[in-house]
Parts: C-alpha cells; structure tokens; sequence
C-alpha cells in the first residue's frame, strides 16, 4: 500500500487492484471548499495519475461528513468581481480535471454532501451514499444569496433533467439519502461503509472507461430537451411562480434560472463559464451578504447561545419529563415534538374532545415519519401520555403552560400545579404577548419562571423566543437553552415586556395592513405589495390564520397592560367593527378579511362585504407606497425594541424577525434592511409618514425613537447597525 498525504487529503494506493483512495482530511472535525482544498485536490488527482497501474479512484472522507460546502469565511468578504470570478473559474477548472483524468471515479458519500462539496461529488462518475437519513445531500447556496459556482447548475441538469434540477436548486432544500436516491441525486445506497467501498471497488472495475455523459458525443439531456417547448414552459412557470412568490427580492434563485437555462443549451465548458459569471453576480452583491451575516454567523451563534447563560461543564439540562398544558395545535405539537427527542411527555387538558384532537394530531406527524420503523414509531407515542387527569404531571421537571391568553386563567393553573413539578423544575409560559413578570406573581418559584414563546405549525417553525422575566435565573436561563438545542430550535432570548420581541413587531406588520385596508387601499394590492418586498407571509392572509378573534383580543389586552387607548386608529375600528358586527372572526370561523367555501366548492377570495365598511379613499396609493408602510412600520418597532432594551443582542433582532415572523429573507433582517437604505433616510420615511397622518394617536405610531436619530446624526459606520462586508 502506497500512502500519500497533503493538507486536505489522505491518499492510499492499491497496486492490487489498481484503485486509488482520496479521503477528505482536513484540519479540524469538517471537510469545507476553501484555497487549501482545491490545492490539496489537484495535488491528490496528480499524484494518483502517477501510480503505475492505476485504475480507478474511489474519492470519500476520513471525517463524519463528506463535505459541508464552501468555506463562509472566504465567500462573505469577495467583494471584487475579477477575483472571484477567477477563484470559481479555477475551482472549476481541478472538478473537471477530476472528471476526465482517464479512469472511473466513485464518490463515496458515508456522510452528507452539501453545496461546493455535492458539487465535488457531481464531478464524479458515480455516486453511493450510505442509507441513513441523517445522510444530508443537495445544494442550498441561494439560501446564502448565491448559486452553485462549482458546476452544481450544468452538471445536475445533465443527470436528473431540467425539471427536478430546477427545483431542488431554486429551494435551497437539502434531501435526505433516500429521497436523493429517489431523485437520482445519488445513484446507489448501502448500509456501510465497507459495503459501500466493496461496491465501489466493483464498479470501478466492471467499468474501465466510465466518463461523464456530458462528455460522450452522444450526449442527450434527459427529456424534455432544454431546447424543447415542454422544457421552455417549464422555464417560464418557475419564473411565474418565483415572480408570484417573492417577486423581485430573489436575484439568487433568478440567477439560478437563469444559469441553468442558458448554460443547458451550450456545451459544457461553457455552461460552466454562465454560471460563473452568475455566481459572481451573487456572490459580491449586498443580499449575499446581508444573507450569509445572519443565515450563517447570527444563527450559529444563536444555536451556540454565545454570550449567554450556560452549564457548567458535564452538567445536565434536569429535563426529562415534560407537561404541556392545553392540547390544541400547539400543545399537540410541541408534545410530538419532545416526544421525537426522547423526553416522556404528559399532554393534559380539560377537555376530551380537545385532548382527543391533540392525539389525533400526534398520529398525524407521526405518520410523517416515514423513515421509522413501526416499532420506532410505537415507542415514540408510547413517550406521550394523554390526560384530563393532574396526577401524571407530578414530577415534571418542566411544565409549559399553553392555555387560553388571559392572565387570571393562566395566575389560577399556575398555582393549582406547579406544585407538582420536580425539586428544580421549571415552570414556562408559552404566551404570545403577556409580560412574564406578571404571570410569575402566582408562582412560588419566580426564578425558575420563564417564557418559553413557540411559532406555530411548532413542528416547522425554527425559532424560540425565551422570555427572561425580573426574576428568572441564570441558571434557569441555562436550562431552557439546552432544552431547546435539544429540540432543534433556533433560539433567541429577550427581556420582559409587553408583547416582547415577536409579537410586537408582527402585531405592527398585521395591524398596519388593516389601517390601510380602512383607508382605502385595496386588500388586494396590500397583498401582492408584502410579496413584493420578500415578506414569507402576505398580512390579511395570516391575520386570518392566527384569527381575527385574537387580534381583537390582543388589542383589548393590550390597552389594559400599556394603558394606550387606540380606539380611535382606523384601522382599529375596522378590525373591532368585523369582529363584533359581523362575527368574522378568521380561517378556523369560515369568515375573516377573506371568505373560505367549503371544500371543492372553489378558492378563497376577500369578502366582497369589506369594501363596504371603508368608505375612506387614500391620497395615493399604489404598490411600493403600500410595500413601504408595511416594512416601515415593523423596522421601526424593531428600533423601539432595541432602545427599550427589550432586545438583548442586535443578531436577535435579524434572527427573530427572519425564523420567527417571515420578515423578508433576502433582506438579511430588519437592521440589515435598515443599513442598505442608510438610517438617515430611514428616519426621513418615517418622519414623511408621520406628516402626511398628522392625528396625535396616528402619526405617534411613526415616531423615530432617538437611537435611529443619533445613527443618523453620527453617519458613516457609526450609522449603521453592521459593518459593512
């Protein structure tokens, strides 16, 4: 056995069978596409080509995973276009000398591939993965504001067809194993390592002159041709539905289109060069890296919870068993949820009915889990005991409190069963907007009361906001952080208040498309104008599925615990006026600002009777004047967070608002969103908006709070929230 070793790569040679080893090696737990890489790869092809007798190639990774994609850390400061046109040129250059060095290469996926790393694997001639669901594959850079600068558009195209490549680029959305064999992503799994490198070993011999299809004479794309009218229309409906998605905010997942449809009808090494110039287009622009800022650094520091409370070394999080009170979409949810990590859950209600949906919902998910085996999937119900009963919750170590939004009902189940949690159990209030200082006055445990606030569908939402209230703990604190790592979550914690972080923002985003709706503007334009500018969520739509009901609520709360009366705000009476008069209540009702016929019997559309209660015409109107309110006003509370000291830490801001509320993706956050437009002229809008809607209670709700003056007043970086990349 001839061994070779370099920077990035492990390289062993067996003059037997003729077949040359490549491992990933590099420094650290993780593979990544970085200048030391793509050295060590063209060393590794060279001195394989070398070895007398050579074969084959079987390229894998001596770490867990394959590779994890491009290094962060040299991709957020390209700024120059020549230089990075230049790198991915090159890097693209040593892929292709992978890929016609002569004999077959196997890329031996025993972890996951990801973006610049699946794209070492497409420049193999084959591609077996391990069958594990853990196993990650795909390319999800324009979740980074870039696209595939590696061959990813011209090389995925070619082996499973325009249709599914356009799609799995344009999401961003790695596959598990399995369903990237299904796609064609992969083209054989195995249960092992060893059984993999056998098969690897085999194919390899069985095909001395294996080369890519792309470099056959006879290469033909698979149907449809991208010269075909089925693969234009194709091109055009996914243009049509990104345009109707998010309009003009994606240039990435326009780029993308663009790269594929343009690179799959030349040849090859020119489809390359596309999307290079493509890539470059993304890669030194603004939305790369406000996205990159806080896709990757804010959210890793997020998950890592630095500058924040911690355990002490080899200490336990104390959570094992957990009550969740209330067994709606949320309480079910978050049952399944701890149950799927492994905790024993006790899902209590008061209600059969309620409590027999809750279990109705669990099986729901459950059956989602297709990769469990039914043993598996007995235990995992098995965890969750479902009860009208209080005795089971005793011993919980963590209770969530998830009932009705009203502080007497949530003061009397505090202090009829937190007595029975654990010696150090915690006690957690999953309210949306009620300040957790409060409801601790009917706990015995106040430092271990905290707000532990979930999104809703739980299962899909990625963010936690953790309330601290006055009196919460450090080491409470602590806790729930590692309860929610544990979970999956993404978290950001936040200090008490009204509403907290979330909440108030999103209530602005809700509330100010209803104050245009009675105004005058068209429901219609207040909708596709959100779409416009990148919200995930379009406002009368989502107000309807949070419900009306709770909107109303929330106001009437909220009037109760600031003291702020807002009666006499349009938009106010509006909602009010629905609610109570006309018992719209939103989509679970049947009846909101959109009506909902019964199944079969047609799409959803705004209720005709709403222009009838408006009888206001604005002075103008128009798409980008409506985008501008909507995003306008949520910044601006963003900035009143952050000077009340209701944020903690900037990154919660972009974190937050992103995972928790859809604010725009591409913007990288409302500071990010704030910073492209320079504070001074944020602070300008806001001050033209208060002018033209002079009424005290009205233009007070578009008062610059000092912190974005003195920005504006500094300028230069002092002016902004980021550095600039």
């Amino acid at each position: 056995m001839t061994t070779h070793k370099n920077a990035a790569f492990e390289c062993s040679f067996e003059a037997e069978s003729g077949i040359a080893t490549l491992l990933l090696a590099m420094e650290g737990k993780t593979n990544k596409v970085d200048r030391t890489f793509a050295e060590g790869l063209v060393d590794a092809i060279a001195w394989a080509k070398s070895q007398a007798g050579l074969k084959g190639v079987i390229l894998g990774t001596a770490h867990k995973n394959f590779c994890v994609g491009a290094d962060i850390d040299s991709l957020y400061p390209m700024r120059d276009p020549q230089a990075t046109f230049d790198y991915v040129k090159g890097l693209n250059g040593i892929f292709r000398s992978l890929e016609t060095m002569g004999v077959p290469v196997v890329g031996a996926l025993t972890g996951s591939a990801l973006g610049g790393g699946y794209e070492l694997a497409l420049a193999t001639h084959r591609r077996f993965a391990i069958d594990d669901p853990g196993v990650q594959i795909g390319l999800p850079e324009v979740s980074l504001g870039v696209i595939p600068g590696a061959g990813g558009t011209q090389r995925l195209p070619r082996i499973v067809g325009v249709q599914k490549a356009l799609e799995h680029i344009t999401q961003g959305q790695p596959v598990r194993a399995p369903k990237a064999k299904q796609l064609g992503m992969v083209d054989e799994l195995f249960p092992d390592r060893d059984t993999l490198y056998a098969a690897a070993k085999a194919w390899i011999l069985a095909n001395p002159k294996a080369k890519q299809p792309w470099d056959d004479k006879g290469f033909k794309f698979p149907a449809p041709a991208p010269t075909s009218q089925d693969a234009r229309n194709i091109f055009m409906v996914a243009c049509a539905m990104l345009y109707k998605k998010v309009g003009n905010t994606m240039p990435q997942v326009e780029a993308a289109i663009c790269a594929i449809q343009e690179g799959s009808v030349l040849e090859f090494e020119r489809g390359l060069e596309v999307e290079s110039r493509w890539f470059v287009k993304c890669a030194i622009s603004d939305t790369s890296k406000d996205m990159i800022r806080t896709f990757w650094y804010h959210r890793n520091a997020a998950l890592k919870a630095e500058g924040l409370p911690a355990l002490g070394a080899g200490e336990d999080m104390g959570i094992q068993k957990v009550t969740i009170l209330g067994a709606g979409m949320m309480g079910a949810g978050l049952a399944f949820i701890c149950a799927d990590k492994g905790l024993t859950v006790v899902l209590k209600d008061i209600n059969e009915a309620q409590l027999a949906a809750g279990r109705k919902h669990c099986e729901a998910e459950l059956a989602k889990k297709k990769h469990l085996s039914a043993e598996a999937r007995a235990s995992l119900l098995g965890r969750i005991t479902f009860t009208l009963e209080t005795a089971p919750i005793a011993g919980s170590d963590l209770i969530i409190e998830a009932v009705v939004e009203n502080d007497e009902v949530k003061h009397a189940v505090t202090r009829e069963l937190e007595p029975l949690l654990s010696a150090r159990g915690i006690w957690a209030s999953n309210t949306s907007a009620i300040p957790i200082t409060h409801l601790a006055k009917a706990s015995a445990k106040t430092d271990r009361f905290i707000g532990l606030h979930f999104f809703s569908p739980v299962e899909v939402m990625p963010l936690l906001e953790i309330i601290r209230g006055e009196a919460t703990s450090d080491e409470t604190v602590a806790r729930c952080l590692a309860f929610t790592k544990l979970l999956g979550k993404v978290p950001i914690v936040v200090n008490d208040g009204y509403g907290f972080f979330t909440s108030r923002v999103f209530g602005t985003y809700l509330m100010e498309a209803v104050q245009l709706v009675a105004e005058g503007h068209d429901p219609v334009l207040v909708e596709q104008a959100a779409k416009q500018v990148g919200m995930v969520v379009p406002p009368l739509k989502v107000f309807d599925e949070v419900t009306l009901k709770l909107g109303h609520h929330g106001i009437l709360q909220r009037e109760r615990y600031l003291g702020q009366n807002v009666s006499d705000i349009p938009g106010v009476k509006l909602l009010k006026t629905l609610v109570e008069q006309h018992q719209r209540l939103g989509k679970a009702h049947g009846a909101g600002f959109y009506d909902y016929p019964q199944a079969g019997a047609g799409e959803r559309r705004i209720w005709p009777g709403l222009a009838a209660l408006v009888a206001a015409k604005p002075a103008k109107t128009g798409i980008a004047y409506i985008a501008d309110r909507l995003m306008y006003i949520q910044v601006l509370e963003v900035a009143r967070c952050l000077e009340e000291g209701i944020l903690r830490d900037k990154r919660d801001a972009e974190v937050g608002a992103i995972f928790g509320i859809g604010f725009a993706p591409s913007s990288g956050g409302p500071l990010a969103w704030m910073d492209r437009r320079g504070v001074a002229n944020v602070v300008a809008k806001l001050d033209a908006f208060a002018a033209e809607d002079p009424a005290s209670a009205a233009s007070a709700r578009w008062k610059a709070p000092e912190l974005l003056r003195k920005m504006a007043a500094a300028g230069g970086e002092n002016g902004r929230f980021w550095p600039r990349a």
